[in-house]
């Protein structure tokens, strides 16, 4: 390995966040509605992973239980998204990505539960920090309380897939599960598209995109889905998950300034929203740290007493 290279790595975790951090603004600058986005989005993913099988000749079987398990997983990945995308067109991007920083909160209240272990002071603490946040914002920016409560809403549902994903991932092989919730968030999509057009879309669908759109669409399936995803596993192989988790949570970071770059005044908030995201900011960077500090506590403990 060069001595280089760490550094090479970190800028390429960085580089992979600020991806993930643009999908909010791919979603405004898109011209279809969210759900057609949506099922674009996971036709395109689910297609360049099921070819790269092909290239590999890659193995994807997997047991009808399991298959099914993560199916299901993909609808919860395909409501998470029509909600994100949702959220950025009811509000802006920057409320979006406001709510989306409370995934980490989410997570770290939901793992417990999934692992049957009481709750920590600590957590409960943070989470608390995380309303008096969103409080805040929402004290500000009352005209967005739709937009922001869809991205609370979204991101519960990323921290659901994400501690479901935590036990998949240890069965099956990344790129293989993927595929298969990739293909479950399509079928969600595409089950819901009628409803959706009965109930909710008065001018009806609108599943031919222009001809820019096909481009936000193919980068948003292409690189934010599967290019982000198989560079940020390989990452994970070589830094440290504490840098990681710390790294992701700068998202919202990273796409409020981008946001504010591309749509300028359309993007720009109160100081009171930019006050209750730095509060939430704050609680989701302290989690991973404070975790980072017992583990290291934990570890020393045990050295003392051997």
């Amino acid at each position: 390995m060069q001595p280089d290279s760490p550094v090479k790595d970190y800028l390429m975790l960085h580089f992979i966040v600020l991806i993930w951090g643009f999908t909010a603004i791919l979603g405004l600058l898109i011209s279809i509605p969210s759900l057609e986005i949506v099922f674009y989005r996971t036709l395109i993913a689910t297609g360049i992973l099921g070819l790269m099988f092909l290239w590999r000749k890659t193995p994807i079987r997997v047991s009808q239980g399991a298959l099914l398990k993560i199916i299901a997983t993909g609808f919860i990945i395909s409501l998470h998204w029509v909600l994100f995308f949702g959220a950025a067109r009811v509000s802006t991007a920057s409320v979006c990505l406001a709510g989306m920083a409370t995934t980490s909160l989410w997570t770290a209240l939901l793992e417990p539960i999934a692992n049957k272990r009481k709750v920590k002071g600590f957590e409960i603490f943070l989470g608390l920090l995380v309303i008096v946040g969103l409080y805040v914002i929402f004290r500000f920016e009352l005209d967005y309380w739709l937009g922001l409560l869809m991205a609370i809403a979204s991101a519960f549902l990323s921290a659901v897939f994400t501690v479901i994903n935590g036990r998949f991932a240890k069965q099956h092989n990344p790129f293989v599960l993927t595929f298969y919730e990739m293909f479950g968030a399509f079928l969600f999509s595409g089950l819901l598209l009628p409803f959706y057009a009965y109930f909710f879309a008065d001018e009806g669908l609108q599943m031919v995109p222009k001809a820019m759109d096909w481009l936000w669409l193919i980068l948003l399936g292409g690189v934010c889905t599967v290019f982000a995803f198989s560079v940020s596993v390989e990452l994970m192989r070589r830094i440290t998950a504490f840098a990681v988790n710390l790294t992701i949570n700068l998202e919202p970071v990273y796409g409020i300034i981008l946001a504010v770059l591309i749509f300028g005044e359309k993007e720009k908030m109160t100081g009171g929203f930019y006050l209750g995201t730095l509060i939430i900011l704050v609680s989701v960077l302290i989690y991973p740290v404070y975790n980072y500090y017992l583990r290291r506590k934990s570890k020393g403990n045990k050295l003392l007493r051997a």
